[in-house]
């Protein structure tokens, strides 16, 4: 049983208007969560401000400091008053909350920030004064002239000094700092002209911990310069750029190759009209892009930007803005799918470059002593230990000669080195082929690649034909609520496509008339609610594919080549060619590599050639 309240009175309770320091307190429990939430609002400031050149000092974490120094157009003495004041913005009149063309516009960040920590402001515009403003725990001081130069320099210091519970529930300056670094990052990412500078300053030593200078040239350059200094060479180097439209979307950034896939989803980056946001329908879109080149152990790596009309996105319904609602999310949906699957089946056979690093890695040269050099070795001065060889160097040639007998081959297959994969030389182990390039060696796994290329021809197949449909003899009745039935039955002409047919029974029941042959004997319930749970968890449902996919891709692995069976070189060869002309054959079904490609210089690197 609850205790009672001291605080409020047995008799008849009383409606009371809060001061504005509590109000303040309570808004900032929403939009400032953590010293990261704190610079979020204050970076995004400056950009609306339109900074080129952003600096982030921190503290302690953030609990102690948090200075945030920009070059943008600045406010004047008579501006610094209102923008501590609640609900009150530059960025819209109010009058239309569905065309946002800025990240801030509530107006409730820095009031929220001055009522749980010492907020100081100063500013100028590029004709005025310098002027700043301190609010400490939600009290007011005067205006005062300030000397700095055109721009804005916010400082927070002793966050949640006000409220000191929440100071309980922060976690250790070290995590507190990566949360910041994140933000930083992944805003960095969003503004690709704009520099970046975040130092930690803690305990009195100045460090930089993240720059990232303005990138120059067009908005593609640009990006994938700043992907490669935020997110690393390897990405850079294996991310296909993406560019796609449909019905006012675009869809713009890059994708990383399916053997470039991570064990979680921790680079998965998507902005809505350059906002970063965290999206169930996008996150899902994503996934489904991927869903026959990846297991579901591994996630794609990708940086994605969606562009449409504001009045067609709600960014109005979370305090951190991180939240987004389409007014046509199965748009949104199919654009990314589409455009996923596009760029990646146009990269045809292309493998990630980190499995040929990967594989040198392991490739180990056996240690080697004390190196000896010609004036070391033995003479036949030297002594007895001198032994003088049997035999010439006429007699040892026969068995170490440096000629090798190439096999006989037509004028076609010798053609063949030019190709992206190569000329096919040998195979080893009765599955890996040995070709030859003009700049290294290809190693392909035979079996993964015929697999690969097996799948590709039976879903060419499937669309092309349609998904055969078995007739229940007898229609299976589903009852469920009305709602689950109506969410159902909005995507039956899609599930129709895949040769599940329903229909409504009347009231929340529903009518399984027939089910995908291939998958044979179905149980339809456990089916449509497990496709029910996906629809309310995603927007969408793919499960139903995913069944029929997995079934052609297990056929596949069946009838592909079998590990122990030699090749003659022409079948080799054809093999090759194949690869080069299907899509996605860098990558076997589970979305592990079909081939390892070495490059000449790197392997004599290894025997010590260079």
């Amino acid at each position: 049983m609850a205790a009672t309240d001291p605080k409020i009175s047995d008799a008849h309770p009383v409606i009371r208007q809060l001061d504005d320091a509590a109000i303040n307190r309570i808004a900032a429990g929403e939009v400032v969560e953590r010293p990261a939430s704190a610079v979020k609002e204050l970076v995004e400031n400056a950009l609306d401000a339109k900074a080129s050149r952003i600096e982030i000092s921190i503290a302690d974490g953030g609990k102690t400091l948090i200075r945030v120094t920009d070059n943008g157009v600045g406010m004047t003495a008579d501006d610094l008053p209102l923008a501590l004041s609640r609900h009150a913005t530059s960025k819209i009149d109010g009058t239309d909350l569905l065309n946002i063309h800025s990240f801030g516009f509530r107006g409730e960040a820095l009031p929220s920030l001055g009522a749980v920590g010492r907020l100081t402001i100063r500013s100028r515009t590029a004709q005025g004064d310098g002027a700043e403003v301190t609010v400490a725990g939600g009290a007011h001081e005067a205006v005062r002239p300030s000397a700095l130069t055109a721009g804005t320099v916010v400082e927070l210091r002793d966050l949640f000094y006000a409220t000191p519970a929440r100071l309980k529930f922060l976690r250790t300056d070290r995590a507190e700092m990566q949360a910041i670094s994140d933000v930083i990052k992944r805003l960095a990412m969003a503004e690709p002209f704009v520099t970046f500078i975040l130092t930690d300053v803690s305990g009195g030593n100045s460090r930089v911990t993240f720059r990232a200078d303005a990138e120059t040239g067009d908005m593609f350059d640009a990006l994938h310069a700043r992907l490669r200094c935020v997110l690393g060479r390897d990405f850079a180097e294996n991310a296909l750029a993406i560019d796609a439209e449909r019905e006012g979307v675009h869809l713009t950034g890059y994708a990383a190759l399916p053997t470039y896939s991570r064990g979680s989803a921790v680079q998965q980056f998507l902005y809505v009209n350059g906002r970063p946001v965290r999206d169930k329908v996008l996150i899902g879109a994503l996934r489904g892009a991927y869903m026959d080149t990846l297991s579901r152990d591994r996630h794609p790596a990708a940086c994605l930007f969606i562009d449409l009309d504001p009045t067609r996105v709600d960014v109005n319904v979370h305090p951190a803005k991180s939240e987004v609602r389409f007014r046509d999310p199965g748009t949104v949906r199919g654009l990314i799918v589409s455009g996923l699957r596009h760029a990646l089946a146009e990269a045809g056979h292309r493998a990630s470059t980190t499995v040929a690093s990967a594989t040198l890695g392991a490739m180990q040269p056996e240690p080697q002593g004390a190196r000896i050099y010609q004036m070391d070795r033995p003479t036949p001065s030297s002594g007895p230990a001198y032994q003088a060889p049997s035999t010439g160097f006429a007699e040892m040639a026969p068995e170490y000669s440096g000629r090798v007998d190439t096999p006989v081959q037509t004028p076609e297959q010798a053609d063949h080195q030019d190709r992206p994969l190569g000329a096919a030389r040998a195979q080893v182990h009765e599955n890996y082929i040995i070709a030859q390039t003009e700049t290294g060696i290809v190693i392909v796994d035979g079996h993964a690649a015929h697999e690969r290329l097996v799948y590709e021809k039976l879903k060419t197949q499937m669309a092309e034909n349609g998904v055969a449909a078995q007739a229940l003899l007898i229609p299976e009745i589903i009852e469920m609520s009305d709602g689950d039935a109506a969410q159902l039955l909005a995507v039956a002409d899609d599930l129709s496509r895949f040769g599940l047919t329903i229909e409504p029974f009347g009231g929340g029941a529903i009518a399984v008339r027939e089910t995908p042959a291939i998958l044979g004997e179905v149980n339809a319930e456990a089916m449509l609610r497990d496709i029910l749970d996906e629809l309310s968890d995603q927007g969408a449902s793919t499960l139903v594919q995913e069944k029929l996919e997995a079934i052609l891709s297990r056929v596949a692995c069946h009838g592909s080549i079998r590990t122990g069976r030699h090749m003659r070189g022409e079948e080799m060869n054809a093999l090759l060619r194949d690869m080069e002309k299907t899509p996605r054959s860098g990558q076997c079904n589970h979305g592990r590599p079909t081939y390892v490609e070495l490059k000449l210089s790197d392997i004599e690197r290894l025997f010590g050639r260079t």
